[in-house]
């Protein structure tokens, strides 16, 4: 397995909004996500973390509420980028040649954008008889930063997110995680942390959802140690932390282990 080889990279100004989602209405969800941004992001952010299907809730009426990629809720995240001159990173439902996939974008303030369709579709709430899943892992890179996307019920699934060759430094997990297992949550990031040797960033809603299912936020920031940056429970919230590539380069030549892990190749 390749030793990783460290440059020095800059710290990293990472904003995260536990949000509250109005259930089905897009245009409620953006206004009152712009308004809470412009009074609550004081200081330059390198990126804006929002929750998975942030424009929706986590619903399952695809064919009602799927966009066109560049439609209305991509170009809100294309304004919002360029006013904060930042990444914003948030999932939505999109539909491409007669598929519905749930869509993690990452919109840059220029207007270029990556993407990464869920991998995982949760059966218990049928998302998997509605929509596409993903086929690949997805990778990008924030000012030196290797960052790995992933949407909520990824989380269960290591071998997925498996960081082989130190390919990646943050796993970013965005849900829509209900509170009911909620303990599930709060033990599977720190656990990923740890065995990957990586930060996780993980991004809940709150509230309830038109099912009336609640979520109670818990978004945390885990560092490679597994110790705690930030973490948030039930409250709605806004909230900017900066991370240090030195505790990954420290956590790493300190204690070796994604050096003896196993080598292998997940074969779509």
């Amino acid at each position: 397995m390749a030793t990783p080889i460290y440059t020095q990279i800059e710290n990293l100004k990472i904003t995260i909004f536990q949000a509250y989602l109005f259930w089905e209405n897009v245009d409620k969800n953006l206004q009152n996500l712009s308004l809470k941004l412009s009074g609550g992001v004081r200081e330059k952010t390198d990126l804006i973390v929002l929750p998975e299907m942030f424009n929706t809730g986590f619903t399952m009426n695809a064919a009602e509420f799927a966009e066109e990629m560049g439609g209305k809720t991509m170009q809100w995240m294309q304004q919002t980028a360029q006013k904060y001159n930042c990444v914003v990173a948030g999932s939505l439902i999109i539909k491409e040649q007669d598929k519905f996939y749930n869509r993690l974008i990452w919109m840059h303030a220029d207007g270029s954008h990556q993407k990464y369709d869920k991998r995982h579709l949760f059966g218990l709430g049928d998302e998997d008889k509605n929509f596409s899943p993903g086929k690949d892992s997805i990778i990008v890179n924030l000012k030196g930063w290797k960052i790995r996307l992933a949407i909520c019920y990824d989380l269960r699934f290591p071998v997925w997110l498996r960081n082989t060759d130190a390919a990646y430094d943050i796993l970013l997990v965005i849900a829509s995680w209900p509170d009911k297992r909620s303990s599930h949550w709060r033990a599977l990031i720190p656990a990923r942390a740890i065995e990957n040797q990586s930060y996780v960033v993980a991004v809940n809603r709150v509230g309830h959802d038109g099912n009336q299912i609640y979520h109670g936020g818990h978004s945390m920031v885990i560092d490679p140690n597994g110790n705690t940056v930030y973490y948030k429970p039930e409250d709605e919230d806004l909230y900017t932390t900066t991370i240090n590539y030195e505790e990954v380069v420290k956590i790493r030549r300190q204690l070796p282990f994604l050096a003896d892990a196993d080598d292998f190749k997940i074969i779509n």
